[in-house]
């Protein structure tokens, strides 16, 4: 490498050594000016905080001691309320300290009028007693001066006294008992017990009688002729599987459905609207339906029995019982619903177990199986009640329902007081008016007997059997009867109904006497 090489490498480093220097310096005083420029900016960006916080601080402060004024207004109000109902309370703890003191002054003041009242109460006391005493001495000198004057003991006089007033003592004796019984039938318990049998007023039930046919409506006569069918085929076919007697003549717009048995007659007439609704009529429909139909009426029999029970409170029934139980809708006694009587009858035997302090629900549980013997599946020889009473002991009913079931018609001995209740109440859910058919007529014979009691009196001009045999009414003759003559005429009346005729509950005699005075003006 020659010196004019060597020093141009030494000339350029130099000039980049110099270079940088130079751009170091003009870096630095750069630098230096961004510095100074960014403090004034800081400088400004405090400036400007210290302005907005100043503003800051004056608002708080502001609303601060607004808030400060409102919690003190608030609390002055809660203040003054409280003050305000302290001097309520304090008033009336005043006004109570004020009326306990007039009240204890008014105690007090009754108090020594009582205590003054006791005193003057044993005087007086003492005094009748001394009075009694000096009575009882006088009384005994004048009878002992009448027995002198007189030439009779005091026995003696006593017995003729007695004899001349024998009659007026016998009218009087008359009232006596009859004022006796009807004190006692309003007071006394064990009378009361006696009339309980009044209950069946409080039991209303409308009564339904059922006979041996059911009439089907139809829209048109021409429905008669399919039922009939070609030749009578459906005809044929529906009694044959129902069991009933159809009926068509020239009725219009009805069939008749004959049979003895209600269940055979509803599913009948279930069948026929659901085959003339359908409007499919043959033979093999019909048995279809009809086997459809005694299905649903079974399970209605079912339902039946389980809303009766229900209804009447009866709890833990043998589900073979709550059948038989729904079964006797579709049964009658006398022309009476068999269901509804049964139901009327442990409503009753409810009622009345109740007065007499027994146990309701026993006795309606009773009153309400009393004639399941009456709806047999197959026909037997065995009497209803004694029927009822094995199929209540085979299905686990207690004792003295299951005796109350078999000694309602005194077919067995009667071993509880239910049983008496139940035969009562049987009783008279079938012998009320028109209840049964049957009853009827010895219904309008007992009124009549209840009239001819009363005309078998001397004096009785007239005499109405009213409020379906409750009650008698007597009209009789003024002439012949005067008034206590009257009030021991019914009296003799009541107590000969009694002895002769047999009646369900109590007959009220009521004898009336009138007087009446007729001039004609001319």
């Amino acid at each position: 490498m020659d010196d004019n090489s060597m020093f141009l490498i030494v000339a350029g480093i130099a000039g980049l050594i110099i270079g940088f220097i130079i751009a170091k310096v003009l870096e630095r005083s750069k630098a230096s000016e961004i510095i100074k420029n960014a403090k004034k900016t800081s400088d400004s960006i405090v400036r400007d905080a210290k302005s907005e916080g100043e503003t800051i601080k004056k608002d708080k402060i502001l609303q601060a001691k607004e808030k400060f004024i409102e919690l003190k207004s608030e609390h002055e109000k809660v203040i003054l309320s409280r003050d305000k109902k302290i001097a309520e309370a304090e008033k009336r703890t005043r006004d109570k300290e004020s009326q306990v003191s007039n009240e204890l002054s008014k105690n007090k003041k009754l108090n020594t009028e009582l205590i003054e009242k006791l005193k003057e109460q044993d005087q007086r006391k003492d005094y009748l007693e001394k009075k009694r005493s000096e009575l009882k001495k006088l009384h005994k000198s004048q009878v002992q001066q009448l027995e002198v004057i007189s030439g009779l003991s005091a026995e003696e006089a006593k017995e003729q006294l007695v004899e001349s007033l024998k009659e007026q003592a016998k009218t009087d004796s008359m009232g006596l008992i009859q004022d006796t019984i009807e004190e006692a039938k309003l007071t006394a318990r064990q009378e009361a017990k006696k009339v309980v049998i009044n209950t069946i007023q409080r039991i209303g039930t409308e009564e339904a009688i059922e006979n041996c046919v059911s009439v089907f409506n139809i829209e048109s006569d021409d429905v008669k002729g399919r039922i009939i069918g070609r030749e009578g085929r459906n005809i044929r076919a529906i009694e044959a599987a129902t069991g009933v007697e159809i009926i068509v003549d020239d009725t219009p717009e009805a069939i008749i459905l004959s049979c003895f048995d209600s269940v055979r007659r509803e599913v009948a007439r279930l069948s026929l609207h659901k085959l003339v609704t359908d409007g499919r009529i043959h033979p093999a429909r019909i048995e279809e339906i009809v086997k459809k139909t005694r299905k649903q009426i079974n399970e209605e029999i079912i339902e039946v029995g389980k809303r009766t029970v229900i209804d009447l409170g009866i709890h833990g029934l043998h589900p073979e019982l709550i059948k038989t139980v729904g079964r006797m809708k579709y049964r009658s006694s006398y022309g009476q619903n068999l269901l509804q009587h049964s139901r009327e009858v442990a409503k009753l035997c409810g009622v009345m177990a109740a007065e007499l302090g027994l146990s309701p629900k026993l006795a309606k549980r009773a009153g309400l199986l009393h004639d399941i013997g009456k709806v047999p599946d197959t026909e037997t020889e065995v009497p209803h009640a004694i029927l009822g009473m094995q199929w209540a002991e085979k299905y686990g009913e207690k004792p003295e329902v299951c005796n109350a079931i078999g000694a309602h018609h005194d077919e067995v001995e009667m071993t509880s007081l239910i049983s008496p209740i139940v035969q009562v109440c049987d009783a008279i859910s079938g012998a009320r008016p028109g209840a049964r058919r049957q009853v009827l007529d010895s219904y309008i014979q007992r009124l009549k007997d209840l009239e001819g009691i009363a005309f078998g009196f001397e004096g009785v001009k007239k005499a109405y059997a009213i409020q379906a045999g409750r009650e008698l009414r007597v009209i009789v003759e003024s002439e012949k009867v005067n008034d206590e003559k009257a009030a021991s005429l019914s009296f003799e009346i009541s107590q000969k109904i009694q002895t002769d005729m047999t009646y369900p509950g109590q007959v009220k005699i009521t004898v009336i006497r009138e007087t009446r005075a007729v001039n004609i003006a001319k």
